[in-house]
């Protein structure tokens, strides 16, 4: 836990313990990470934000800097008619999100490769 002087009702200074949760979160926020930590997020709920059927053949690799969501694809016919759901899939991915991807990059090869 880190410390924080906090004051008791008798206006006496104490160092009370902070929760670690709160002092990580406002540390976080004062870098300017949060955005980032909401656009990660994609790649974990990707199953999800997409369904069972889309999921089975692609993988969320990671979400850049200029917001670019990374998806690995299993098919090049697969990789084109995701290509042509890109701005329903955007919608769904940024409907309730905090941070914003911008665009799908679509890469074709084996889903268990890094």
């Amino acid at each position: 836990m880190a410390c924080s002087r906090r004051y008791d009702p008798t206006g006496v200074a104490t160092n009370a313990p902070k929760p670690l949760a709160e002092a990580l979160e406002a540390w976080i926020s004062s870098k300017g990470l949060r955005k980032r930590f909401d656009l990660a997020e994609v790649v974990e709920a990707w199953p999800d934000l997409v369904g069972p059927q889309i999921a089975a053949v692609t993988k969320a690799l990671a979400v850049d800097n200029d917001g670019t969501l990374v998806i690995r694809v299993a098919t090049p016919a697969w990789a084109t008619e995701l290509g042509l759901m890109t701005p329903r899939i955007l919608a769904r991915v940024n409907g309730s999100k905090k941070g914003r991807v911008e665009r799908v990059r679509w890469l074709v090869g084996p889903l268990d490769r890094p």
